[in-house]
């Protein structure tokens, strides 16, 4: 690396970190209600017996496998396993579904699979205009599921299809990205503290 990709690295990571900072500093306690509102739906399923369901593409597909893993394995805390099911991780099911009904349909057919009325389903969506996650939306919401979002760049048209959403105060997609997966991490904690002492 030359002394000119140098400084330029330098400024990409200044800015970088001042983004991030500035979006952060843009949450508020709307945000702090819409986690605490999932969580609340999300405890309320598991007390029937029911399970909670995550979508999302690309990094929100990661992001919805990372929080899965977190409740079904451990965050931060030995307890029992917690009812939580990625919905972008079998690729058959993705294969299949999207070859002989159309990638728009990958989640909403496992929602109609899978989804109990009571269940939650948590569609992440950096652009809220996703038209799997959207589809998935309108079939859990017709099966008595409770539906919540991760979005952002205003919602986009998720936003009306959801129970409850956190919009990620920002328009690009890294930023977005980071919030959602922090949401994910404080959802966890939420969760794992209710649930002290209820096993």
């Amino acid at each position: 690396m030359n002394e000119q990709q140098r400084t330029q690295a330098h400024e990409l990571y200044q800015q970088t970190v001042t983004d991030h900072r500035n979006a952060f500093d843009r949450l508020d306690d709307v945000h702090r209600d819409a986690v605490i509102d999932l969580a609340a739906d999300i405890l309320s399923a598991w007390k029937r017996g029911g399970r909670l369901l995550v979508a999302g593409n690309g990094g929100s597909a990661a992001d919805a496998q990372h929080l899965a893993a977190e409740l079904v394995g451990r965050f931060r805390h030995d307890r029992p396993a917690l009812a939580a099911v990625a919905l972008a991780t079998n690729a058959s099911t993705l294969t299949a579904v999207a070859n002989d009904f159309g990638y728009d349909h990958v989640f909403a057919r496992q929602v109609e699979a899978l989804g109990q009325e009571g269940d939650v389903l948590l569609v992440i969506s950096t652009s809220g205009n996703s038209p799997n996650c959207t589809m998935a939306a309108q079939v859990a919401r017709k099966r008595g599921l409770r539906v919540h979002g991760l979005l952002g760049k205003g919602g986009g048209v998720l936003l009306k299809e959801v129970d409850g959403a956190l919009i990620a105060p920002s328009d690009d997609t890294p930023r977005i990205q980071e919030i959602h997966i922090t949401m994910c991490h404080l959802l966890c904690e939420i969760l794992e503290t209710a649930l002290e002492g209820t096993a």
